[in-house]
């Protein structure tokens, strides 16, 4: 499955004004699951920081969702958003100046070779580290950023599914990952190899997730892919499974989970 280009695709159509990206930007948090949990973690670390001077990583910053989500929480806070891909790091760039949150930039650069010794208090990683190989390099290279006390969260997969993986026949829904999923233990341990003193690890996207990824993400993403015309019958299908994929989040956010596809995970520097 070519997810790539219909993200392209979608990305383009809703860049077009500043107005349009805000609505893409809340589509988004509404839709991916990912966005609940992680926007959950992020409330809960925010907490009592609003007023102080905060200097925060969005470490692959794709279309700047997540950086436009913390810069909104407060207008002390410094990030620097950097991702591989030239055109959004630009488009992010002249979006941010658009509409006046000048504590944001965003750079390009690659998470293998980045690092700023000691900057920040917060770095974010969503949905990143399955495409990169070499993982325990990059988070050697954010346990440097960070300043003492700080703290890294991730979103990622899981090797429970998080691919959609399901056989050794079959390829990744995803197709670019380098790897499946981790394991939850795994990733707990590189992370500790890399320097961490504390982390604390727990599966997203259990049942209730996984049903809601299949109707809000996978089953659209299918379709579109076999014919533009479902653009057109894409807000129609949303209309009835919508309302169905904010409870399943809601249930999936606020619940415990045994197992699941994603993992969300958080390491500190002590």
């Amino acid at each position: 499955m070519q997810y790539d280009p219909i993200k392209r695709v979608l990305g383009e159509a809703f860049n077009k004004t500043p107005l349009l990206r805000r609505f893409f930007y809340h589509l988004l948090d509404l839709l991916l699951l990912r966005t609940w949990h992680v926007h959950k973690e992020l409330r809960a670390w925010a907490q009592g920081k609003q007023s102080k001077a905060i200097s925060i990583l969005d470490a692959g910053s794709g279309y700047g969702q997540y950086t436009y989500y913390l810069s909104g929480m407060s207008a002390n806070w410094q990030i620097l958003a950097v991702d591989v891909k030239d055109e959004q790091i630009a488009d992010s760039n002249q979006f941010f100046r658009q509409i006046g949150r000048s504590k944001v930039r965003f750079a390009v650069a690659d998470l293998v070779t980045f690092q700023q010794p000691e900057t920040f208090d917060l770095a974010l990683s969503v949905d990143v580290m399955e495409h990169i190989l070499e993982d325990v390099e990059v988070f050697k290279n954010i346990y440097a950023s960070l300043k003492k006390g700080g703290m890294l969260l991730i979103s990622t997969p899981s090797d429970q599914g998080g691919s959609d993986v399901h056989d050794n026949e079959e390829s990744s829904f995803i197709e670019e990952h380098v790897r499946d999923g981790y394991n939850i233990h795994e990733i707990a341990d590189k992370l500790k190899i890399a320097g961490f003193n504390q982390v604390q690890a727990r599966y997203s996207y259990g049942k209730p997730g996984q049903i809601s990824w299949r109707l809000s993400m996978k089953y659209p993403i299918l379709l579109l892919g076999k014919s533009k015309v479902f653009f057109l019958i894409l807000p129609f299908y949303y209309l009835v499974t919508f309302p169905f994929c904010l409870i399943l989040n809601w249930l999936d956010t606020n619940g415990r989970h045994a197992s699941g596809t994603g993992l969300i995970v958080k390491a500190w520097k002590l």
